[in-house]
Order: structure tokens, then sequence, then C-alpha cells
């Protein structure tokens, strides 16, 4: 059984908390935020203990989830160090490189396992596409990701919000990175719409684009390959494969062009559910294959704040 804390009780929070409360090897034993008053509220709807106090909800737990404001990552992180082993942090790790390296750096010091909330990869379709690329040579990756409703966010711009979900992505599909180059457009003062094209080491590209300005709502990935073109649609759940087209000729007759066109079966399980159930599988040292790591998360964090600097400086 594993016990474990929850900081913070926003929306992110309560989903956590929903499905920490399906997971017969876990036990709940606090939540912690600095509104006590939806705590309270909270606390009755989920039967658990809670606390205002940061110190309390840490001790004597073997676990803490860290969904909280993205500011208050590194605070948050530095009380649990000394009392927990195993700490989910949503992404982004942290507001900034700096702080993301410190954390990075006391995590190996105390021996912490950091598992990062890049809930994307264990999103069925992304899990099936990966299993696709592995018999593929990937030419280029478009990561398109575009949400009005998170403007509500005013703490983080689009490239940490939204972007940094793709940025962990194009890494995990195509490998390290070696050149970026990235512009956007702000609104309210923060980058509210980001475009970035990332070169990776093994020739292949991606090209990211986040917006909180555009009125649809868009979560996808296309990918040319030297063989085919998949098309993955990451909300309706959606894999279709497209083969390069083949030109056939009868003598006599006109040129016929044939293409093969593959719906791929992709399995409805909540990638939410399967994020918890790995980090609780880690918390036991069992470790799966696809985890994003702390370094994972500094890595897509450090590619964050070039994109960042260079939508800046334009």
């Amino acid at each position: 059984m594993i016990r474990v804390a929850v900081l913070g009780i926003g929306k992110m929070g309560k989903n956590h908390l929903r499905i920490l409360n399906m997971l017969k090897n876990v036990k709940i034993e606090k939540i912690f935020d600095v509104d006590e008053e939806a705590l309270s509220q909270v606390s009755k709807q989920y039967g658990v203990s809670y606390t205002a106090d940061i110190n309390v909800a840490v001790a004597g737990v073997d676990a803490v989830l860290i969904v909280t404001p993205t500011s208050t990552h590194f605070d948050y992180f530095k009380a649990c160090v000394g009392h927990v082993k195993n700490i989910f942090i949503e992404k982004p790790l942290a507001a900034n490189y700096a702080d993301g390296i410190k954390i990075t750096e006391l995590a190996k010091e105390h021996d912490i396992f950091i598992q990062c909330g890049f809930i994307e990869r264990f999103n069925p379709v992304v899990s099936e596409l990966k299993n696709i690329l592995k018999n593929e040579v990937v030419i280029n990756s478009d990561f398109t990701r575009t949400n009005r409703l998170s403007s509500r966010i005013t703490d983080v711009d689009v490239v940490l919000d939204l972007m940094i979900h793709d940025i962990d992505l194009a890494l995990f599909l195509n490998g390290k990175v070696e050149e970026i180059f990235a512009f956007g457009k702000k609104e309210n003062g923060l980058v509210s719409f980001a475009s970035a094209l990332l070169r990776h080491k093994s020739g292949a590209l991606s090209r990211i684009l986040a917006s909180r300005m555009t009125e649809k709502k868009m979560r996808s990935i296309t990918v040319t390959t030297d063989t085919s073109f998949i098309d993955a649609e990451l909300v309706r759940k959606e894999i279709v494969l497209h083969k390069q087209s083949e030109i056939i000729q009868t003598e006599g007759q006109p040129y016929v062009i044939s293409s093969l066109e593959q719906q791929v079966e992709v399995k409805q399980q909540e990638a939410l559910l399967t994020e918890l159930q790995v980090f609780i599988e880690a918390c036991n040292k069992n470790y799966h294959p696809d985890i994003p790591t702390v370094q994972d998360g500094l890595e897509s964090l450090r590619i964050s704040e070039i994109i960042l600097g260079q939508i800046n400086n334009d």
C-alpha cells in the first residue's frame, strides 16, 4: 500500500484525486492547499484528511503529487526533500530552467525518484504511434495544440502551458534536438501563439504549433516517413495510416493511381489512469520504459526557454 499526499486541489488536482481513489494499492493520506474552504469540501467528498500546513502534508507518506501552480513547484519540492522518496510533479517541472536544475540536483543528492507529468506519453494514440514509428524513418512531424480556454492561465505563457507537451513528445518520438528556431505573438504580456521548428540529431524535423488565440481546440500529430503519412488525432483517439501511392498503367489505358488508407485500432484507455498506475508502480521500484523522468522534464524546460528567448527577442 502506497501512502500518498496530494498538493493542490484545483482542476488537475481533483482529477488526480479521482483516479487515485480508484486504485486499490493506494491510500490517500492527506490533501493540501492554501484554500482551506475548498480543502474542507474536497476532504468530505473523498473522506480524506486535509491540511493547510505543507510540513504536515509531506510527513509520513511514501509519495507526493505536486499539482499546484507552476510558480510554486520548486518551493513545494524543497518542502518534500528529506521526507519523501517518490514525487510526481505536474508539467512543467519548474517555472524556469534554473529551478529545474536545482530540482534535478536535489533529487540526485537525496535519492528521490521524480516522475514529470507529461500525460500525453500515456495517451493510447501516442503509444500506438511510437510502435508504428519503430519500423519507419521519420522525415517530419507536425504537432498542433490549440485551446482558447487555456487563456485563463495567467502565470505561464503558451509555451510552458501547452507547447511543452509537444516538445516532450517530439523528444520522445524523434530523439535529441540539435537546432531550434521559433516565432510567436504576445497577448496581455504573455506569449499566446508560438511556432517552433526543431531539427533532431536523427535528421528528423519537428514543427510545433501552440496557441491560446485560436478558437478551435486541436490536439494532433501528423508524421511524414519514408513510406507513409500518419494522421494521429489525440482527442478523438484515432490514427489513420496512408501508404505511398502506386501508379499502375495498363497498355492502351489511362494511368490508375492506387493508395492504401488504413485505420489503426487504438485502445480507449484514460491517459491519467495509466500515468498514475505507472507512478505507483515506480514507487515500488518497477519502472515503465516510457516513464517521463526528471531529466526529460529538465530537457523540455531547456528547449522551452530557448523558444521563449527567440520569441521575446524577435
